[in-house]
């Protein structure tokens, strides 16, 4: 029987020793010799571990299972293996032969434990516990989202390496077998990663270790043999360079992304401010407004009612004066009537005679026949009275306005005339500032953004957000039409203006006949009739008004306009009606209102 027994010494100073010995058995060996044997073989092994020396580590490690032998046993070939690995290779395969050197046994080998590697093996095993135990506390515990080893029983530690081959992931204690046994040093080993079977191919169980450009999908090395046997396949890291290439650039522009949303973020919070101080300021406004006009309108009734009431108060200090004189005479007569009573009952002849010229004749009093209250007349007196406060609702609406038409007035755009779109009849001038219609219709190229039939004009400058304004001046003309109108707008043959067809306008028609093109058409009753008319449009609120600039008074509304393309100035100066309507309309400048 001959025993090696080698082991790492002095790890510490850099210096390995190898300790062998050799025990020679023959069939006359004595007992005494027996027993000797197995004294030394106890004192070696209890003088190494209390050296606290560690067994070198391939020795112990069965290379099926990669652990610590249990129950050791040793073909004829001089390797070793874990009794239940052995048996269960050669019972999954059709020849027995050793895993390690490949040799062939005709007939299954007889399996007997070695009770010398068993113990061996045990005290190795216990040595590596007693490590893991004093390391235990160094090593960190696998927390949520981490990779906890595959091999750790009880308490998992955090995964260091997983093993490619193994498809398992290792801590740095059971990753130590790939870091010193020359046979698993050829395993790849990545970062720790979960479900390791996901990385095995599904047909052919090998490592997905190609990919298909043609396919874009990780493929085995058969697979390039089958499916995939005329694409154009690559390395996995070749790939993989590529593609964290372009993840990059990705990252980069998603960056972009996110700084630009960012940025929109800021600019709609800003714009969130904006309203609230626009809301603010409105609300302000609109208070004041209203508490001025509840003002007015108790101080009228407070006025009205002290009207009448002052007119009833008169009336009754009439009548108390026209009672108390009453009632003065009537004591007057009352006084005679006893007296003339008590004359005629007197017996006394020459008293009755006497008295009888003063006392015969009643005292003089006044001839109230004609004499009348006559109640207060009342009527026109609230009427005069909400006249009034008409007056009062009617400079506080100017009021508004004058500061509606400041607002809007600070959205001005400037707006040139589009000699494409113009009807060839029409004339512009040199600017783009005036139109008018002509008597003479010019030859000009019939493109598709000209109107044919209708003498209208767009301006160059189209508007697909926010707000603008523009003003027109219309004076001394008898006709004409103005607005904003969509893009996608018929221009050729006949034209009804409407906001189904796409116009929002208004127009004059017989001097002053004034109306909005609504569908169906809303008459205007206006005092007078603008020279300047101003045009308001509020893409997001879908909103266009009309103002006439110089009495500062809206002219008409477009409220609840769905507008979901580029909207564009419109003007229609049209024909020239016997020369009453040869005058152009003219894009002025704005001027603001005082």
């Amino acid at each position: 029987m001959k025993v090696k027994v080698s082991q790492s010494v002095g790890r510490a100073a850099g210096e390995e020793t190898s300790l062998c010995f050799s025990l020679k058995t023959n069939s006359t060996e004595d007992k005494h010799w027996s027993t000797k044997r197995k004294r030394l073989l106890k004192t070696l092994v209890v003088e190494m571990s209390a050296a606290s020396c560690l067994l070198t580590e391939d020795q112990f490690l069965c290379s099926i299972c990669l652990d610590v032998f249990t129950d050791p046993v040793a073909l004829s070939c001089g390797h070793n293996f874990c009794q239940n690995c052995i048996t269960k290779h050669w019972d999954s395969n059709v020849s027995c032969q050793c895993p390690n050197c490949k040799k062939v046994f005709n007939t299954r080998p007889e399996l007997h434990v070695n009770i010398f590697i068993k113990e061996m093996s045990a005290q190795f095993r216990q040595s590596a516990q007693q490590k893991s135990s004093s390391s235990s506390s160094e090593r960190q515990v696998s927390k949520p989202g981490e990779v906890p080893c595959g091999v750790c029983t009880g308490t998992k530690v955090k995964a260091l390496k997983s093993c490619l081959v193994c498809l398992v992931s290792y801590c740095e204690t059971h990753l130590e077998p790939h870091w010193t046994m020359s046979r698993l040093q050829k395993h790849q080993l990545i970062d720790p990663v979960e479900n390791l079977e996901d990385r095995m191919c599904e047909n052919h169980d090998k490592l997905l270790e190609l990919f298909c450009k043609n396919d874009q999908r990780c493929v085995c090395v058969i697979c390039t043999y089958t499916d995939h046997k005329t694409h154009d396949v690559v390395p996995l890291e070749e790939e993989y360079e590529e593609k964290k290439a372009g993840l990059g650039k990705t990252e980069a522009e998603i960056q972009q992304m996110i700084q630009k949303k960012r940025v929109k973020i800021e600019e709609l919070k800003h714009s969130v401010e904006l309203s609230d101080e626009n809301a603010d300021r409105e609300i302000a406004e609109g208070v004041g407004v209203f508490s001025a006009l509840k003002e007015s309108v108790e101080r009228r009734q407070a006025e009205l009612i002290n009207s009448i009431k002052e007119k009833q108060r008169e009336t009754e200090k009439q009548a108390e004066g026209f009672i108390r004189e009453l009632e003065q005479e009537i004591s007057e007569l009352e006084k005679r009537r006893a007296e003339v009573e008590q004359l005629s009952r007197s017996e006394d002849h020459l008293q009755l005679l006497q008295n009888f010229t003063s006392l015969n004749a009643a005292p003089p009093t006044k001839d109230w026949t004609e004499v009348r209250v006559h109640p207060p007349s009342y009527e026109g007196t609230v009427v005069r009275a909400v006249k009034q406060l008409e007056e009062t609702i009617s400079e506080q609406m100017k009021k508004l306005f004058e500061t509606e038409l400041k607002r809007v007035q600070q959205y001005e755009v400037d707006v040139t005339l589009d000699p494409d779109t113009a009807h060839p009849e029409l004339i512009l001038s040199d600017d783009g500032k005036k139109v008018k219609y002509g008597n003479v219709r010019k030859n000009l190229p019939d493109n598709p953004e000209r109107f044919d039939l209708c003498g209208n004009v767009l301006s160059k400058q189209s508007f697909s957000s926010g707000r603008f304004y523009y003003e027109v001046q219309v004076k001394r003309k008898t006709g004409w039409a103005l607005g904003v109108a969509r893009e996608s707008i018929n221009r050729k043959g006949e034209i009804m203006r409407s906001p189904q067809n796409g116009y929002w306008t208004i127009v004059l028609r017989n001097e002053n006949e004034y109306k909005a093109c609504a569908g169906p058409s809303v008459c205007l009753c206006l005092q007078s009739g603008p020279e300047k008319v101003g045009v308001f449009v509020d893409y997001e609120e879908g909103l266009v008004s009309f103002y006439d600039v110089d009495a500062a008074a809206l002219i008409y509304s477009f409220t609840g306009c769905s507008f979901t393309e580029k909207i564009y100035p419109y003007f229609n100066p049209f024909s020239i009606n016997d020369g009453k309507n040869s005058a152009s309309l003219i894009i002025s400048p704005v001027s603001q209102t005082e």
